[in-house]
């Protein structure tokens, strides 16, 4: 199953319905924008990730493309059912991918659905944006599953902390997955560490537009027009200027690598030794070295 995760938005803010009494019972997927008619695939309920974010697991079954989604909560307890009609996901989930095909469709104006070489030339445009962002970051961009037994949660975090569980990773990012209290009181506890780079609004951002760019100056290979934009032809068409890109900075750039250094894993030194206070104030006449 691919794991899809929601944020719930409610009166114009996210909330976050299940500490407040409420929950997130329903996602259906529906084939077009009008969302009419029996929904192609559901899913339900959701279990809550972390605060305000919640997973739903997608069936398998339902072929790749873009489908729109129906979402269904209750914001708090006693408030009426809200439904969220505001969104799309693209299938499948979980690919190790963080753009989609669909994504850089969108940006190159190529209509839906992709023909599957599409999809198999996008994918490969994006694994090449995906492996620059990766390099420059220093880390890779897909989260690896850890698995913790017989640990004990720190006293008063709550279990979906990551701070509650010995996972060794204090300077990366953890997700609490599952936990299980065993019967010795102890628990097993599934997270995942290290950087979800499909999660990641700006990351996502980034490999699609450059991926998208990169298909768009390659020559057209005659499934789509996604050529270099042109802002001139000659006479008799001897000759063609083409578009130069806006400057970074300005409005359509694409974004650059700089935009993403908070991604970047903080990196921990020891200090092998205390300073020591300069001369006169240290016992020697020059400071240790």
């Amino acid at each position: 199953m691919g794991l899809y995760h929601y944020t719930p938005v409610w009166a114009g803010a996210i909330c976050d319905p299940l500490p407040a009494g409420g929950e997130v019972t329903r996602l259906d997927l529906y084939p077009t924008p009008a969302r009419d008619g029996v929904p192609l695939a559901g899913a339900g309920p959701s279990v809550r990730v972390r605060p305000e974010v919640y997973r739903f697991d997608v069936p398998d079954t339902v072929p790749p493309g873009r489908y729109w989604t129906v979402a269904t909560f209750t914001p708090a307890q006693g408030v009426p059912a809200v439904v969220d009609r505001s969104r799309h996901v693209d299938l499948p989930l979980d690919t190790g991918l963080a753009a989609s095909p669909e994504a850089v469709a969108d940006l190159l104006g190529t209509p839906l659905p992709l023909t599957p070489a599409q999809r198999e030339r996008y994918a490969e445009s994006i694994a090449d944006a995906q492996a620059d962002v990766a390099g420059y970051l220093g880390r890779p961009l897909v989260p690896r599953r850890l698995v913790l037994t017989d640990v004990t949660p720190a006293w008063g975090m709550p279990l979906d902390d990551p701070s509650a569980w010995p996972t060794g990773h204090l300077d990366d990012f953890v997700t609490v997955l599952t936990y299980a209290a065993q019967p010795d009181g102890r628990y097993r506890v599934d997270v995942l560490v290290g950087l979800d780079a499909a999660q990641e609004a700006p990351i996502r951002r980034y490999v699609a537009a450059h991926a998208a760019e990169s298909l768009r100056n390659r020559p057209a290979d005659g499934e789509d027009s996604t050529g270099r934009r042109v802002s001139s032809v000659s006479a008799e068409g001897q000759s063609i200027s083409y578009e130069a890109a806006p400057a970074t900075g300005q409005a359509g750039a694409l974004p650059g690598l700089e935009s993403l250094s908070g991604f970047r894993k903080l990196t921990y030194r020891p200090i092998t030794s205390s300073p020591t206070a300069p001369w006169p104030y240290s016992s020697g006449r020059y400071g240790r070295r």
